[in-house]
């Protein structure tokens, strides 16, 4: 018997896998689970965040492979495989109107070839559990919505043997989780900790022009022994987090007492989800070879499936 289970987790660009649900990845590392980190595109369009990168000549000369360079080290920190999907950053279109997004981008790729990469992906590294955005993106970056919208079709095709059927043997991910770590109660929460503290919160102006909707969060996966790696992998990514910004401005002692979660919300489950759920991998079998003879089975039948619900 082993309690080795595999969790996928897919971003856009490399940084998001620090900065969205990192602590909760280091955790289940150190538990002895398998953890994959997908990238579907190397960031190359993104901008220089840290001021005291965006003089850099190298940074500037080669920012594709920099960013390479920085994914390698916060994987090394968290402890997680990764693969790169292979696709081309859309960049953040700005202005009024905005631009039209760069021809042979990722949020312009035809929907069969990008989830197609990604079923091949599921069917060699066979995830118990999925995590990915939600249909806004987390925030409505094209690249982030693509994200969504290719796990959403790559998860549904991986279990089915007659798509792609040269992409591998079909396996079915059991659960798929949404990120929703960023939510107006834990900035709250943090907002409320610094003033207690007598310091000044930069959060206020955030909490008076709050527009987010509010999500449904079904896990709260208790991770605060894991924050530290989550912040060091986060720095390793250096061009993209000014090291004295809002991210590290409450301390992680701090943290660990207001909001020692990180949270999802539960979009797809072929098992049930019980209220108060604390572990991704709840209600699947502790024993690998059952968990993984569920995920080939075929004719599941869907105990959650909240996606119906906001996307119809």
């Amino acid at each position: 018997m082993t309690d080795r289970l595999r969790l996928m987790c897919v971003h856009a660009h490399p940084d998001d896998e620090s900065s969205k649900g990192a602590a909760t990845m280091a955790r289940y590392v150190a538990e002895g689970h398998e953890v994959l980190v997908v990238s579907c595109t190397g960031g190359e369009r993104g901008d220089v965040l840290n001021p005291r990168l965006q003089e850099d000549a190298h940074i500037l000369r080669d920012l594709a492979q920099v960013r390479r360079d920085e994914m390698a080290r916060a994987q090394e920190i968290l402890g997680v495989q990764h693969v790169w999907l292979g696709f081309v950053d859309s960049g953040l279109p700005e202005g009024d109107p905005l631009p039209p997004l760069p021809e042979g981008c990722f949020a312009l790729a035809p929907i069969e070839v990008t989830s197609e990469a990604l079923v091949r992906e599921i069917r060699r590294f066979r995830p118990h559990v999925v995590t990915t955005y939600d249909e806004n993106g987390g925030y409505p970056h094209p690249d982030h919505i693509a994200c969504h919208d290719v796990s959403i079709a790559a998860v549904d095709a991986a279990g089915d043997p007659n798509a792609f059927p040269a992409a591998g043997p079909a396996w079915q991910p059991l659960k798929v989780y949404y990120n929703q770590t960023f939510s107006k109660a834990r900035i709250e929460a943090f907002h409320e900790a610094l003033t207690a503290l007598g310091e000044e919160s930069p959060y206020a102006e955030w909490l008076e022009s709050w527009s987010r909707p509010d999500r449904t969060v079904t896990t709260r996966v208790e991770c605060s022994a894991y924050f530290e790696q989550r912040d060091a992998a986060l720095l390793a990514h250096a061009t993209q987090v000014d090291p004295d910004g809002t991210w590290f401005r409450v301390p992680r002692s701090v943290q660990a007492q207001v909001w020692p979660t990180e949270d999802f919300e539960a979009a797809l489950s072929y098992v049930p989800i019980a209220e108060g759920e604390d572990d991704l991998f709840a209600g699947l079998p502790t024993d690998v070879a059952e968990a993984d003879a569920l995920a080939t089975s075929g004719g599941l039948t869907v105990a959650l499936d909240t996606r119906t619900e906001r996307e119809a």
